[in-house]
C-alpha cells in the first residue's frame, strides 16, 4: 500500500512562480495588485503541482465565507434547475459559490434547513417561495445578511424578492381560452398544503373563472407535488370520466400536461379538437411532444440572473433598501389549443 503524498503548500507554489507566498494568496483572492502575468504565472504553478486554495484560514480573517445559501422544492425540477444555473453564472465572476440544500415541498424541511445554512454565514440566502414557518421567517429577519425570495410575489416579503405572480400567470391561460370561446376549462393540481405555488395558481384559475362569470368548480386532484406524468394522466382520466363536456384543462405543471395529454391519446380524445390541454413551467417536454404543449413560461432562467444581480448591487452597498423585482412570464401558444 503507497504513502499518500504530502499536498502541495503555498510556498511550494510561490518557489515555483517566483514570488512570494502573499502574493500567491492575493492571486488567488483575485486583488487587483497583482497582474495578470504575474497571476497566470502562479495559477500555472499551481496547477502542475496539484494544488488547491485553502480559503478558510483567510475567510476566518476577513469574515467572509465566499457562498450563496440556495434553497429550492426539488432538484430534479428543469425550472428551479435553471433558476440556480442563472444564479450561479450571475455569481460565478465574483468567486461566489452555491450552497444548495431542497426542501421535498416541506416547509418544515426548510426551516431545518435555513438553520443549518445559517450557522456557515452565506454571504446571502435565496429561497424559493414567500411563505415560510413562523420560525424560519424569524430565522431570515434576523439572518444579517440578503434574503432573496424567488418565484412568488409575497404580501409581506422578508427581505428582496424576484419572482412573479403564479396566481396571474394562470389568470392569463384562462383569459386566453375565454378569447377564442372555450368556457367549461378545468385545474388539475396537487395536494394545496405542500406546494404553495401550485395553491396560488389554483386560486388565479378560481379567480379568473369567477372573473368571467364561468363555473370554477372543475377542480382535481393529483397527489402529493410535485406531480408526475402518471398522476397527470390518471387525473385527466378522472376529469374525462365525470366531466366529459369540459373543452380545455390548465395543469398545475408541464409534467402533470403532458400524462394529460398521454391519457387523451391512449382513450383516442383528439387534442385540441375535442379539448385543448395547457401547462406551466415550459418544460423541453412541451416544446416536443405531439401535439406540442400550449404552456407558461416562467422565466426561471431569468429569476436566477436578477437575484444575482441583486446579491451583488447589495452586497456592494449599490442596493440600500429592500427590492421587489417583478417578472412577466410569457403564454406560449402551441398545437395542444386554439
Amino acid at each position: 500500500m503507497s504513502t499518500p503524498r504530502k499536498a502541495p503548500t503555498m510556498a511550494d507554489v510561490a518557489r515555483l512562480a517566483g514570488v512570494s507566498p502573499m502574493t500567491v494568496s492575493r492571486a488567488f483572492k483575485r486583488d487587483a495588485s497583482v497582474s495578470d502575468a504575474t497571476r497566470s504565472a502562479i495559477l500555472e504553478a499551481a496547477d502542475s503541482l496539484g494544488y488547491v486554495f485553502d480559503s478558510t484560514a483567510s475567510n476566518l480573517r476577513s469574515q467572509r465565507t465566499d457562498f450563496v445559501a440556495v434553497t429550492i422544492p426539488s432538484i430534479n425540477n428543469a425550472n428551479f434547475a435553471d433558476t440556480v444555473r442563472g444564479l450561479s453564472e450571475g455569481l460565478k465572476e465574483r468567486g461566489l459559490q452555491i450552497l444548495l440544500g431542497y426542501t421535498d415541498y416541506d416547509i418544515q424541511e426548510e426551516e431545518r434547513l435555513v438553520e443549518q445554512l445559517l450557522r456557515r454565514r452565506p454571504e446571502a440566502i435565496v429561497v424559493t417561495g414567500g411563505r415560510q414557518t413562523p420560525r424560519t421567517r424569524r430565522l431570515l429577519e434576523n439572518a444579517g445578511i440578503p434574503v432573496i425570495e424567488t418565484w412568488d410575489l409575497p404580501d409581506n416579503p422578508v427581505g428582496h424578492v424576484v419572482g412573479f405572480s403564479n396566481a396571474a400567470a394562470v389568470r392569463s391561460m384562462v383569459d386566453h381560452f375565454v378569447s377564442v370561446g372555450i368556457t367549461r376549462i378545468a385545474f388539475i393540481g396537487g395536494d394545496a398544503d405542500r406546494d404553495t405555488r401550485g395553491t396560488d395558481r389554483r386560486a388565479g384559475f378560481i379567480a379568473a373563472m369567477q372573473a368571467h362569470g364561468l363555473d370554477p368548480d372543475r377542480l382535481i386532484a393529483a397527489g402529493t407535488p410535485p406531480i408526475s406524468m402518471r398522476e397527470g394522466a390518471d387525473a385527466m382520466g378522472r376529469l374525462l370520466d365525470t366531466l366529459p363536456d369540459t373543452q380545455a384543462v390548465i395543469c398545475v405543471s408541464d409534467l402533470s400536461a403532458f400524462g394529460a395529454l398521454t391519457e387523451c391519446q391512449r382513450r383516442g380524445v383528439n387534442v385540441p379538437g375535442q379539448i385543448a390541454v395547457a401547462g406551466f413551467g415550459d418544460y423541453e417536454i412541451a416544446g416536443i411532444c405531439v401535439p406540442s404543449l400550449t404552456t407558461i413560461n416562467p422565466l426561471p432562467r431569468e429569476i436566477g440572473k436578477r437575484a444575482a444581480e441583486l446579491i451583488l448591487d447589495v452586497l456592494d452597498g449599490t442596493q440600500a433598501g429592500p427590492a421587489t423585482i417583478a417578472l412577466e412570464p410569457i403564454l406560449m401558444r402551441r398545437q395542444s389549443s386554439p
